[in-house]
């Protein structure tokens, strides 16, 4: 059925009529549905923008395939999914959000995972799991979500329910051998490779577990399951099926990943198809030289150093600049000429017409600068952004530069070498034309619509 044109007609009817497919562009009917299986598919998406995107483009995908979908994530993205017509399920408040948004230990190297544990990770396990046993009702229930969703793999051990794990970034893909950038001092890369597991076992037990494993634990003896150990180790990876949203060439496959792992490629969903293009933007890019597009990240509420430095720039480098970002109060209160503000631009309109682009290093970010061939330069503050910066570094598409360097003088410097760098021109061109045909939300779909035909028969 991977040649079928699947049309976006209800579940119900697909199950009882005929199905149209075509080849060569000519419909034509077959009499059975026989061998494939329609599914209602669960698409949990916690985090902010860059983390619901990608979600988002999957659960459109599955859609148009004729599955049900529902997007649950977190309530300030309703009004996206009612506008893309997707069944959703929010959890939280948009206060609660915004008030997370603005607690300056989000972005603390350090202090920013015990904050995601307890306002989202943990309150997030028992939702979600009494969710996955409300709908598992319907018998042919498939669960798509990150590994931080610790009540899907709850649901998976105690109901059965088949579960995908999709890991956006490459860092929660533990490695010895070519370990992940946690931050800086990269502390786990400079140790003998003999000493890396014994770092992460002591991680995973002073820190990780401490935090985790004692309420999940207590949620999982009360459905008489046994307790878990290194949460984040191999447990939090769906032994069905694990998919990296992300290349190979990106980050290459290591040999102690679970062996489920399946690299389908970035998604590069972006809201292109869902928002109307901000007034004035076209006639700013089409008006002057390439700009600077800087961006601390959708859910950055403290970026007021990043944006005044980012101005500066622009006025003494004589540069266009473009400003992203949701959160107005942050800016300066006058910007040079040539430099505009805008809340949010779907990346693929504005990047394969900046001459730069400087961000916080968040993967979706990452990967729509890699789709326009766009040289960066890159912030990185906490989660999974210090080892994106380092994969960027590695690619040749960009620079790095810690958020403590921030500087006039250090960023005027670094764009200047980027700008002029040949190297980084054709290196940001190849990785370009890499990601100019995607199929990675079909490859995706293929194999989750394998595991419901597997775990539902």
């Amino acid at each position: 059925m991977n040649d079928c044109v699947r049309p976006v007609i209800p579940v119900w009817v697909r199950r009882t009529l005929p199905v149209i497919v075509g080849k060569g562009g000519l419909p034509f009917l077959v009499l059975s549905n026989e061998g494939f299986s329609f599914m209602t598919v669960l698409v949990v998406a916690p985090g902010s923008a860059g983390d619901v995107h990608p979600n988002v483009g999957l659960a459109l995908a599955l859609s148009r395939r004729g599955h049900q979908v529902i997007l649950a994530a977190t309530a300030v993205f309703e009004s996206l999914a009612r506008r893309l017509g997707l069944a959703f399920v929010g959890y939280g408040t948009e206060e609660d959000y915004y008030q997370t948004l603005r607690d300056p230990d989000l972005w603390h190297p350090y202090r920013s995972f015990p904050l995601v544990a307890r306002r989202l990770v943990l309150p997030l396990m028992r939702q979600i799991y009494d969710l996955i046993a409300h709908h598992q009702k319907s018998g042919d229930l498939v669960v798509v979500a990150s590994g931080l969703v610790l009540g899907a793999r709850v649901a998976q051990e105690r109901l059965g329910v088949p579960v995908a794990t999709v890991h956006l970034q490459p860092s929660l893909l533990r490695s010895v051998h070519q370990p992940p950038v946690f931050g800086f001092p990269d502390i786990l890369g400079r140790l003998p490779c003999a000493l890396r597991g014994l770092y992460l076992r002591t991680v995973d037990a002073l820190v990780i577990d401490r935090l985790l494993a004692p309420q999940m634990n207590a949620f999982r003896a009360e459905l008489g399951l046994p307790p878990v150990r290194r949460v984040f180790h191999q447990w939090m990876h769906s032994p069905q099926l694990v998919v990296g949203f992300f290349p190979e060439w990106f980050a290459p496959p290591q040999p102690d990943w679970p062996p489920n792992v399946h690299l389908t490629g970035f998604p590069l969903y972006d809201e292109s198809d869902a928002r109307e293009i901000p007034a004035g933007l076209e006639d700013f890019l089409s008006g002057g030289t390439p700009p600077i597009v800087f961006t601390a990240g959708s859910a950055m509420a403290q970026g007021t150093d990043f944006f005044r430095v980012s101005a500066e720039v622009c006025r003494r480098s004589g540069r266009r600049g473009i400003l992203l970002t949701q959160f107005p109060e942050q800016l300066p209160s006058n910007l040079p000429g040539g430099v505009r503000h805008f809340n949010y631009v779907p990346f693929s309109l504005v990047l394969p017409r900046a001459a730069a682009f400087v961000h916080h290093g968040g993967i979706g970010t990452v990967a729509q600068a890699l789709a326009a061939g766009v040289r960066q330069l890159v912030v990185p503050l906490a989660h999974d952004q210090p080892d994106n910066a380092v994969r960027v570094c590695r690619l040749g598409v960009g620079d790095m530069l810690l958020p403590k360097n921030y500087r006039i003088k250090t960023v005027f410097d670094r764009l200047h070498r980027l700008l002029e760098s040949p190297a980084v021109a054709e290196n940001c061109r190849r990785r370009a034309a890499d990601l100019a045909t995607n199929t990675t939300l079909e490859r995706t779909c293929d194999l989750i619509e394998q595991l419901g035909t597997r775990g539902n028969s």
